[in-house]
């Protein structure tokens, strides 16, 4: 951060998010948790798939949808806890690299706000999983903020 950039500071905390997503969202989690937010922090956040037999492709791999899910969930965790919690935060762009397969088991995403301007904010997301935390995906998204009403 340079000199001239203020600290983000969250609006919303963990238990606050996770809320709002069962209200707004209903379907991300509607039968399982499998997709949650763990942590809410100064400029990022870190969010959970609970991987299981659900989310494999043959060969006993998470999907890369599943992945890309947890990327996108981050990045609308960082703009609800961050901006505010406006529902109609949409994506804008989202990228990603799949670097290793993950197996079944928890997978996290930690969520860092590269930019949080008045319309758009920048995110990027590294992707871990397995006993050695290894990163299994990486992602860059950016994410529409509504207008103050």
């Amino acid at each position: 951060m340079t000199k001239n950039t203020p600290p983000l500071v969250p609006v919303m905390n963990t238990e606050e998010v996770n809320r709002l997503m069962g209200e707004v969202y209903p379907q991300l989690n509607s039968e399982y948790a499998d997709y949650v937010a763990t942590d809410v922090f100064p400029g990022g956040c870190t969010v959970r798939l609970n991987a299981n037999e659900r989310h494999l492709r043959p060969g006993g791999t998470v999907s890369g949808p599943c992945l890309f899910t947890l990327a996108d969930i981050g990045g609308y965790v960082c703009v609800l806890s961050h901006a505010g919690p406006d529902a109609l935060s949409v994506t804008t762009n989202l990228n990603i690299n799949f670097v290793r397969k993950a197996g079944p088991g928890p997978i996290d995403g930690h969520c860092r706000i590269i930019k949080l301007g008045r319309s758009l904010m920048v995110f990027d997301i590294d992707i871990v999983a397995g006993p050695e935390r290894l990163t299994v995906a990486h992602a860059t998204g950016t994410y529409s903020v509504p207008p103050k009403r």
